[in-house]
């Protein structure tokens, strides 16, 4: 059975995104600065870059794909028309909607059944390969307190929000092995295998 892995970006203090998210700001205030390491030093973090977009299908939250407030069926992601993923996606709403095709391969799935339904279409769709939970902060929550996460992967930005999406408020009985930590200037890599 593929593992489910996890992948974030988090501030010093823990936040995944900055205050104020918008369809302007989808990274919150100050939350453009967490993700400098993949843009500015890509060469020196290609190995973690490659392993983000490794898994065979993700899963991610409806807010990762449209942002707050009122639902837009026009909307198409924040990714233009060749999304990084490259492989199925199943966003995880409350309003049901079509399946949206893109270039390269990614096709957005939207899963108003519950967290259960979404791992197991996306297990499905993965094949032996990984499924990764993409974000955000409310998604990788529902799935680490649900024992769901096999490994989780923070790339810790040294960066301090002060506010606005934090990972882990609520999860508890969390336990994590530290596997293997590197990083560069602009980030701290840390791999966890999550316990049951």
């Amino acid at each position: 059975m593929s593992r489910v892995t996890c992948d974030l970006t988090i501030s010093l203090d823990g936040f995944v995104a900055g205050p104020n998210q918008s369809l302007e700001e989808p990274l919150g205030a100050g939350g453009k600065n967490l993700h400098r390491w993949q843009f500015e030093e890509p060469e020196a973090n290609a190995a973690e870059r490659a392993g983000i977009l490794a898994a065979g299908a993700y899963i991610m939250g409806r807010n990762m794909f449209a942002g707050p407030g009122a639902w837009a069926e026009e909307w198409r992601g924040w990714w233009g028309e060749e999304p990084p993923y490259h492989a199925p996606v199943f966003v995880l709403t409350h309003s049901p909607r079509r399946p949206l095709l893109m270039q390269g391969g990614t096709t957005f799935n939207f899963v108003s059944d519950g967290i259960e339904s979404a791992l197991a279409q996306a297990r499905e769709a993965a094949g032996s390969k990984d499924v990764a939970i993409a974000g955000g902060a409310q998604t990788a929550r529902q799935y680490l307190s649900a024992g769901l996460v096999d490994e989780l992967r923070l790339h810790i930005a040294p960066v301090v929000l002060g506010a606005g999406e934090r990972l882990l408020d609520g999860v508890a009985n969390l336990k994590l092995v530290p596997t293997e930590v590197g990083g560069t200037r602009l980030v701290t890599h840390v791999r966890y295998q999550v316990v049951r």
